[in-house]
């Protein structure tokens, strides 16, 4: 399956159907429209070098449509994230996919305080350029058959990129995650049989689209399928996107649990009455969250896993099918082997080891990193660097990074462990992350960070009842706003620097 093919076919089949309502800029856009845009971006793109083309827009019809065109056009998207670091994001991406265009615009780089980057070109200039020639050519060509605009535009493989998405840098540099056609169309195959997808569905597109799930999820399993999308360009205006939600009767939307718990705090009573699936994931759901949900609005959060190089679905839970606390079972194609870390054998149902993943949703492979790939692709088995185990049901229970476990007096302690426990004894509005810092007598120990001071006598009490002394935080530290990546997710790599810094007097 071509992705930009079905998204023609998409546009032929419902044309007068709304493609997108831009909540962003106040636009609605119907399939028709979509394609006619689409076919006039494809020809302004193909004036730009081949191979890679940056694209760096928030969640709005014009960046739907650039991506559409980038593909139509034999070009390979590169997606950067623009909200932290913007340009060093775009000249580590220029430097290292070796391209010099992307696609951006004035409005954003306002907004987000980026400077003009060499190699940076406006979508308004380009929108500007657009002649009434060029339109008719496009409106034209548009009234084709499905079939004969398909031969009109780039064709390719299935096995082609489909485009470059860069891993969090939560913990280590971004790496380019190389995704091709196959890779997304089988989750979307894979997750439109696990919940019932269908052209009246009404996709929420709000995750930012260099985020892979914004990707997946937000842009082309809904232009696949014929669906609806309402992008809007901010996850964090938490009123706006539950006013949303109920005034575009919304069916479909998914997040991480910070947004959850903002989405919950400013949401009215029936706000989310349209939705039938509402999917959490990127951490961990907290009880507290899933009741908060159901006590208001009468709604579950269905708990899904994945990762940038899967696709990213690799686990979900469904309404058919729910366990909550865990992550869901295998969707559909994809087999999930939990291995022992040090000997390398399958664990035992329950057994915690490392969690591998097999199946046409696996990533090509990091662009120009022959070393990563071959260390995280073994067999045709991808090494998540996630630690878990399977239930006697098939349900997978995700228990945290391998890279948040350490070895304390001899002893392995899981940091997320030590967070579940901690969360439980804070109040509801104070956020918390349990990091680890070097010590010389030790070798390390454990800190906890948390949002607001608060008692730790008592706090610490409380812990040492429920965890070993060894897992106990020797010490608390404060950070108001808690450090998060662009997709929610909570930023460990500099929270852990801030408090390095903080316990080593830096």
């Amino acid at each position: 399956m071509l992705l930009h093919h079905e998204f023609v076919r998409s546009a032929k089949k419902f044309e007068k159907k709304l493609a997108v309502i831009d909540r962003t800029l106040g636009r609605r856009v119907t399939y028709k429209k979509a394609l006619i845009g689409s076919l006039v971006l494809t020809n302004k793109f193909k004036q730009y070098e081949e191979g890679f083309l940056g694209i760096m827009l928030p969640n709005t019809v014009g960046t739907v449509l650039s991506v559409l065109a980038t593909v139509m056009s034999g070009r390979i998207p590169v997606m950067i994230n623009y909200s932290t670091g913007a340009a060093a994001n775009c000249e580590f991406a220029q430097k290292k996919c070796a391209f010099k265009t992307i696609i951006t615009s004035r409005a954003l780089l306002e907004k987000v305080g980026c400077p003009h980057i060499d190699g940076m070109v406006y979508l308004e200039d380009i929108m500007k350029s657009v002649s009434f020639f060029d339109k008719i050519r496009a409106a034209l060509k548009s009234g084709l058959s499905a079939e004969s605009i398909i031969k009109k535009i780039h064709q390719g493989e299935e096995n082609d990129t489909l485009l470059i998405l860069f891993t969090s840098g939560s913990e280590k540099e971004p790496k380019g995650v190389q995704l091709t056609h196959k890779n997304i169309s089988s989750n979307y195959e894979s997750l439109t049989k696990a919940y019932f997808f269908n052209s009246d569905d009404i996709f929420l597109a709000n995750l930012p689209y260099f985020h892979v799930f914004g990707q997946t999820a937000n842009l082309w399993v809904p232009v696949a399928e014929g669906m609806t999308v309402v992008t809007y360009a901010n996850p964090l205006d938490f009123k706006t996107v539950c006013e949303i939600v109920r005034e575009e009767k919304v069916t479909l939307m998914a997040g991480t649990p910070t947004f959850f718990w903002g989405y919950l705090r400013n949401s009215k009573k029936g706000d989310f009455d349209s939705c039938r699936i509402i999917l959490t994931g990127a951490d961990k759901c907290p009880d507290a969250l899933r009741k908060g949900f159901i006590d208001k609005h009468g709604k579950v959060l269905l708990e899904a896993y994945g990762a940038t190089e899967t696709s990213p679905a690799i686990t979900v839970n469904t309404p058919e099918f729910n366990r909550p606390g865990s992550v869901g079972r295998p969707i559909e194609g994809v087999r999930v082997r939990i291995e022992n870390y040090e000997t390398s054998e399958e664990c035992a149902v329950g057994e915690i080891g490392k969690v591998l993943v097999k199946g046409d949703n696996v990533m090509k492979g990091y662009f120009d990193d022959f070393e990563q790939t071959s260390l995280s692709i073994r067999r045709g088995w991808y090494d998540t660097g996630d630690m878990g185990y399977m239930d006697a049901d098939g349900y997978l229970w995700h228990v945290g990074r391998l890279k948040r476990f350490l070895k304390v007096g001899g002893e392995m302690v899981s940091l997320i462990k030590v967070e579940d426990v901690l969360e439980k004894l804070l109040p509801p509005d104070v956020e918390c992350c349990v990091v680890e810092v070097p010590d010389a007598l030790r070798g390390a120990k454990i800190v906890a960070t948390v949002t607001q001071q608060i008692d730790e006598k008592a706090i610490l009490k409380k812990m040492s009842e429920q965890l070993p002394s060894i897992a106990v935080p020797s010490r608390f530290v404060v950070l108001p706003e808690m450090p998060k990546t662009g997709s929610g997710k909570i930023d460990f790599r500099t929270i852990t620097e801030r408090v390095r810094d903080i316990v080593q007097g830096r």
